[in-house]
């Protein structure tokens, strides 16, 4: 059986839910050594009992990424345990839903951009020298809204531009050294995250926004993702409106505006 990440240790932050975690099950069915880490530690648990069914090569972390410390131990802890680091996969977040003018408390700029980009940042500036040893992969889930503006989600598309421009201008810098770094920007995709999005209070939603039903699933998401690091690939835009948005953000910026309002109105 040709296992494509066999014995690879990949880290995944964020990895108790959506995207994450269904990244983290297709890495170990790959082969992969893997390191799951999130703030939901039950979660986690949950996630290594999964995975255990046909990989035991699973280590769980408790970490808050927004905070250096817990950042710095994810990594020596995974080169404590499996003496290696392969892949970064720097996925955790938090997002938002209301306008910009709904914000009651300006705690929730720090917790998005702390979470989306400064946590990436972090757990990458740890990771660095493990990763110039095997000349690894760094992997940063934006997201479409880092790529383009989106109404309700001023914040949420603030983090994930910071990231695009850290990670285009990171790869510039380290590709010498044999490391490759892919942006991914998903469009929707069904996960947890949006029924914990802000509101303009810094209380969650509660119940997601979307319409689910015409998302993308994380496994089919994961799948992309995988596909993607696997060809080095630069930058994986995960559906053709994201694709489309591209170009008429440079043809017809106003156009894209409309479309982007309409997307969100309709909660898709």
């Amino acid at each position: 059986m040709d296992l494509k990440f066999k014995d690879k240790v990949v880290v995944i932050t964020g990895a108790s839910e959506g995207i994450g975690r269904a990244m983290a099950k297709l890495f170990s069915k790959e082969g992969a050594k893997v390191v799951i880490s999130a703030r939901n530690e039950e979660r986690l648990k949950d996630l290594v009992e999964e995975i255990k069914y046909y990989n035991n090569q699973v280590f769980s972390i408790k970490a808050d990424i927004s905070k250096q410390n817990d950042c710095l131990n994810l990594i020596e802890s995974t080169i404590s345990h499996f003496g290696q680091l392969d892949i970064l996969v720097n996925n955790a977040g938090r997002t938002m839903w209301c306008r910009f003018d709904e914000v009651q408390d300006l705690k929730i700029v720090n917790e998005i951009m702390e979470t989306n980009f400064l946590g990436s940042l972090y757990c990458t500036y740890f990771a660095l020298p493990y990763l110039y040893k095997t000349r690894g992969h760094i992997v940063a889930i934006s997201s479409v809204a880092g790529l383009t503006g989106v109404p309700c989600r001023t914040i949420y598309s603030a983090s994930k531009h910071a990231m695009v421009g850290f990670f285009d201008s990171l790869r510039i810098e380290i590709e010498p050294k044999g490391v490759h770094v892919t942006i991914v920007t998903p469009d929707f995709v069904k996960s947890e995250i949006h029924k914990r999005a802000l509101k303009g209070d810094g209380s969650s939603l509660g119940q997601t926004p979307m319409v689910e039903s015409k998302i993308m699933t994380a496994e089919k998401c994961a799948e992309l993702i995988l596909k993607a690091i696997l060809k080095k690939q630069r930058l994986l835009i995960t559906s053709r409106r994201g694709k489309i948005g591209m170009w008429l953000k440079l043809l017809c910026p106003s156009l894209l505006d409309k479309i982007a309002r309409k997307a969100i109105e309709r909660k898709f």
